[in-house]
C-alpha cells in the first residue's frame, strides 16, 4: 500500500500547486489569460480534493493506526495531512461559493495569501511523509529555526480546537448571511 500512497499523493500535490499558481495569477491580473485560468480553478480544486482524500485514505492503510500514532513524526504527519485536506476543501468551497466576487477588492489578496499558506501546509505534509518513508529533505532545517522540531510531537489543546470549530461555524454563518444579503 505504501507504493500506492506515494504514487497517488502526487496528484493532489500537482493539482493544488497548479491551483496556487492560478490563484496568484488571478489575484494579480484581471486580464483574459487570468480569467481563463480562473475558469479552470474550481475543477482543479475539486479534483485536487478528490485525489487528496483518496491518497489520505490509502495513506491510512499504509501502517495500522496503532503504529503511526505511536511515533511523534507519524502523529505530526497525520495531523498536518488532515489540516491540509481540510484547508484545501475550504479554499475550494470559498471559490465555488463566492464565484467572481472573490476577485473584487482586498479579497483577491486574501485568497492569494490563503493559497500560499495552503501550499506551505502541503509542503510540510510532504516533508513529514518523506521522512516517514526515509527520504529526508532540507525543509526540516527551515522549520527548526521557526521553533518546530519535526521529530517531537506537538499537541493542540482541546479548548483551542473548540475555539477553532466555533469560529469556523460563525464564519460560515456570516458568509451565508452576507451572500443572502447580497442576493436580496
Amino acid at each position: 500500500m505504501a507504493a500506492y500512497h506515494i504514487v497517488l499523493i502526487h496528484f493532489p500535490i500537482a493539482l493544488w500547486m497548479t491551483a496556487t499558481l492560478a490563484i496568484l495569477l488571478r489575484a494579480a491580473s484581471d486580464g483574459p489569460l487570468a480569467k481563463a485560468v480562473d475558469r479552470a480553478l474550481v475543477p482543479l480544486l475539486v479534483w485536487g480534493l478528490v485525489s487528496g482524500i483518496v491518497a489520505y485514505v490509502i495513506g491510512l492503510m499504509v501502517w495500522p493506526w496503532e503504529t503511526i500514532s505511536t511515533t511523534p513524526l507519524g502523529r505530526n504527519h497525520m495531523l498536518v495531512a488532515s489540516w491540509t485536506v481540510a484547508y484545501w476543501a475550504l479554499l475550494m468551497a470559498t471559490r465555488w461559493i463566492q464565484g467572481e466576487a472573490l476577485w473584487n477588492g482586498i479579497m483577491r489578496w486574501v485568497m492569494a495569501g490563503l493559497a500560499v499558506l495552503g501550499s506551505f501546509l502541503l509542503g510540510i505534509t510532504g516533508t513529514l511523509g518523506g521522512h516517514l518513508a526515509g527520504v529526508y529533505t532540507q525543509l526540516v532545517e527551515v522549520l527548526r529555526p521557526l521553533g518546530w522540531e519535526v521529530y517531537t510531537t506537538y499537541y493542540v489543546p482541546d479548548i483551542t480546537l473548540a475555539v477553532v470549530v466555533a469560529a469556523a461555524i460563525v464564519l460560515v454563518a456570516i458568509g451565508f448571511w452576507g451572500s443572502r444579503r447580497a442576493e436580496a
